[in-house]
């Protein structure tokens, strides 16, 4: 069980509780991720592509024996591509596939950062406008020393992946 924890109340807003967080840079923006969603973190390889996938979509890669989809998330946040540096990689996080069934399924960013132990009177709700994503799968925006980070819901930033191309893999 995480120790982030999401709870809706009657007037639908979302409570955050403290949790660690990998957090890693896009486009020079920072984002964070729960902890124990991340299965590893790999160097970038040699993706293989799928025919008629989503532009964010990569393809695949094999990570020992497993077939595991790739996202890039610069493609789906809509932010400007980039050459893939020496400090790109991939993140593969283990996400509720549904039915109870979880899938591996690899990120990738541009740099990873640290991970940060975040307290609830570190973070504010996710604004309503000018984000390059859906609020929904934002749980909140982090104000760690003198930058923000951006935590992510990475079940929901995914939930398409999941639901529809990538569910046979």
């Amino acid at each position: 069980m995480s120790n982030a924890i999401l709870e809706e109340t009657n007037s639908n807003i979302t409570s955050f509780s403290s949790g660690k967080f990998l957090t890693f840079t896009l486009a020079d923006e920072f984002y964070g991720v729960e902890v124990l969603k991340i299965r590893e973190i790999i160097r970038m390889q040699k993706i293989t592509p799928v025919p008629q996938m989503p532009m964010h979509v990569k393809g695949v890669i094999n990570l020992r024996g497993k077939v595991i989809p790739v996202v890039d998330l610069r493609v789906k946040f809509n932010l400007i591509a980039a050459e893939a540096t020496e400090r790109t990689c991939i993140i593969v996080v283990d996400v509720d596939g549904g039915q109870g069934i979880n899938s591996l399924l690899g990120l990738v960013v541009d740099a990873v950062e640290e991970v940060l132990n975040i307290s609830e009177n570190e973070v504010e709700p996710s604004p309503d406008f000018g984000t390059h994503l859906s609020t929904e799968c934002c749980l909140g925006i982090a104000k760690i020393k003198d930058s923000v980070k951006t935590l992510l819901d990475i079940e929901k930033v995914v939930s398409t992946e999941l639901a529809g191309e990538l569910a046979q893999f």
